[in-house]
């Protein structure tokens, strides 16, 4: 049967993580919603997750091997454990996707609680967080810098010095880089741009 839909898989920066691309919408009622395996009490780590929360997340977590699921507006990123293979993971995942545009269903089931937007100064610390300890790291070792310049409506505003500024990998390391790590952590944030 001939869904009638297109889908194409992109790397990403993080080799743990591929993301596939739909020629429809995906996340709609919220921009964007992360979904992560849970550790149970005794150990172990479960799903909890169910279809009523996302029929389009909640089945790709109950993939052996895969330990996140990100809902953008077009795209499903999938994030695998160490240790598994993609040469494995990609058709189930491929095939669950199927099955979702197939049903018709939206990507948010009734049980979906749409975040409470945080208000600004939480929103910011956050932003300030992770641009200390996840992205500067990373910036520092190409030589480069990144200084955090403000926050307003969803857009985080930054400046890239040194070997950041000018290079023309920098709209790649702004979107896929920085730009996804913040959106990961925080629902509010829309865009990333440089100044």
């Amino acid at each position: 049967m001939e869904l009638g839909f297109r889908m194409h898989a992109e790397r990403t920066p993080n080799p743990n993580s591929i993301k596939w691309v739909l020629d429809q919408p995906v996340a709609d009622v919220v921009p964007s919603a992360s979904f992560l395996l849970s550790s149970q009490e005794d150990g172990s780590i479960g799903v909890g997750l169910t279809s009523d929360v996302s029929p389009l997340a909640a089945p790709i977590l109950e993939i052996e091997g895969v330990e996140g699921v990100f809902l953008g507006p077009t795209f499903v990123t999938v994030t695998k454990a160490e240790g598994s293979e993609w040469t494995e993971l990609a058709a189930p995942v491929v095939a669950a996707i199927k099955v979702w545009v197939g049903s018709g269903e939206p990507a948010f089931g009734a049980s979906f609680e749409i975040p409470v937007a945080a208000d600004d100064q939480v929103v910011v610390a956050q932003i300030k967080t992770i641009l200390e300890h996840d992205v500067r790291p990373y910036v520092e070792q190409d030589g480069g810098e990144i200084s955090f310049a403000g926050y307003r409506d969803g857009v985080v505003e930054v400046i890239l010095q040194g070997a950041c500024a000018g290079c023309p990998n920098a709209s790649i390391t702004l979107k896929m880089g920085i730009e996804a790590r913040l959106k990961q952590e925080i629902p509010e944030v829309k865009t990333v741009v440089a100044l």
